[in-house]
C-alpha cells in the first residue's frame, strides 16, 4: 500500500451523538470521495447551498470550537475533533453528511471518531498527495499569546505550552511529531474546562450539550470525573489535538515546525490566514513515490490502533 497517494474511505459510515454547544442530537454519515475532492461538509437537512468546505478562510468563528461558514449563511461547528481523526488517518478525501449545525462530540477527543472509521476500511487512490511546505517562519501573536510555524524537512512538529491559573492544570507542555509519533495520547484526550467557567458559557447559550461523559471538569484542585484523566498530559495533548484538526482546514498535510503558547482555534486560525497571505511563506509540492520515501501519515498511530 502506498502511504503517498490519496485516500478515502472505502464504506459509508454512519452514527450518531449529541453536538456539545447546541444539546441537538446530530446523524452523521461519512462517504467516500474521488481523488481531490478534499474534505466537504454537507447538510442534509438543507435542500440547497448546504456544502460547507473546511477551509481556513471559511472559519467564522473560533470561540470554544472551530465553525466553518460557506458564502450563504450556512454554518458547521465544532469540526476540530473530526478533522484532526482524518488527518491522523492520513484521509484526503470524504464527503460528511450531518442533518444539523455541529459535528457530534462523542467523547470529548477524537477516539471515537478513529473507532468509527477505521472498520470501514480504506481506498487507496493512483493520485499523488500535495503537502504544503513551509519556506519562512510565520509569528502571529495576541497580547502573551503566541503562534509560529517555520520550516522543516520532513515533518510536522508540534511544541505546545498552556498555563493555567489552576493546581491540577497548571503549566503543561509537549512536543510531538505528527508523522513519526504514536500519536494515541493525542486522539484520545478530551476537551476540558474549569467548573467556575460553566455558567458563564452556558450564558451566552454554549455547552448546552456538556457533561462529564465528553468534557474533563476541573474544580479547584479535584478532577470532577469519576475515572481521572486519560493521561497525565491530557490537558495540553487535547490542545494539540485541536491544533492538527485546525492545521487541516490548509486543505493539506503540512511539513513545518508549529510552537504555541497560550493559544487555541483563534490563533492557529490567524497564522494559517498569515501564511497564506504570502506566496513567499510556503510552496505546494505535489509527492510522488519516487522522490519522497516518506509517510506523511502517521504509520506508528496507524498500528497502535489497527
Amino acid at each position: 500500500m502506498s502511504y503517498l497517494t490519496q485516500k478515502t474511505i472505502k464504506n459509508p459510515i454512519s452514527f450518531k451523538g449529541i453536538g456539545l454547544h447546541t444539546g441537538l442530537t446530530v446523524s452523521v454519515c461519512i462517504k467516500p470521495a474521488g481523488p481531490d475532492t478534499g474534505i466537504v461538509f454537507k447538510r442534509i437537512d438543507l435542500k440547497t447551498n448546504n456544502l460547507v468546505y473546511p477551509n481556513f478562510m471559511n472559519v467564522s468563528n473560533t470561540s470554544l470550537n472551530t465553525t466553518i461558514t460557506n458564502e450563504f449563511g450556512v454554518k458547521v461547528s465544532t469540526i476540530e475533533h473530526l478533522m484532526g481523526a482524518l488527518f491522523g488517518l492520513g484521509i484526503d478525501n470524504a464527503i460528511i453528511e450531518l442533518n444539523n449545525e455541529e459535528v457530534p462530540i462523542l467523547d470529548g477527543s477524537a477516539k471515537e471518531f478513529i473507532e468509527k472509521i477505521i472498520p470501514g476500511g480504506f481506498e487507496i487512490s493512483e493520485a499523488p498527495i500535495k503537502i504544503i511546505k513551509i519556506n519562512k517562519k510565520v509569528e502571529f501573536k495576541d497580547k502573551e499569546r503566541t503562534i509560529s510555524i517555520q520550516p522543516s524537512k520532513l515533518s510536522l512538529d508540534i511544541d505546545f505550552e498552556l498555563n493555567y491559573n489552576n493546581p491540577v492544570i497548571g503549566n503543561q507542555r509537549n512536543k510531538i511529531n505528527v508523522y513519526e509519533d504514536n500519536l494515541e495520547e493525542i486522539f484520545n484526550s478530551r476537551t476540558f474546562c474549569l467548573f467556575e467557567d460553566i455558567e458563564a458559557i452556558k450564558k451566552i447559550g454554549l455547552a448546552k450539550g456538556g457533561s462529564l461523559e465528553n468534557a474533563v471538569v476541573v474544580k479547584g484542585d479535584k478532577i470532577l470525573n469519576d475515572n481521572g484523566l486519560r493521561n497525565e498530559k491530557e490537558f495540553v495533548n487535547h490542545k494539540i489535538l485541536d491544533c492538527i484538526g485546525d492545521l487541516f482546514t490548509s486543505g493539506y498535510r503540512i511539513v513545518g515546525s508549529v510552537y504555541c503558547s497560550k493559544g487555541g482555534h483563534f490563533l492557529t486560525n490567524e497564522l494559517l490566514r498569515k501564511v497564506f497571505k504570502n506566496s513567499e511563506n510556503f510552496s505546494i509540492i505535489e509527492i510522488k513515490e519516487r522522490n519522497l520515501p516518506h509517510n506523511l501519515i502517521n504509520r506508528s498511530f496507524l498500528k497502535s490502533i489497527a
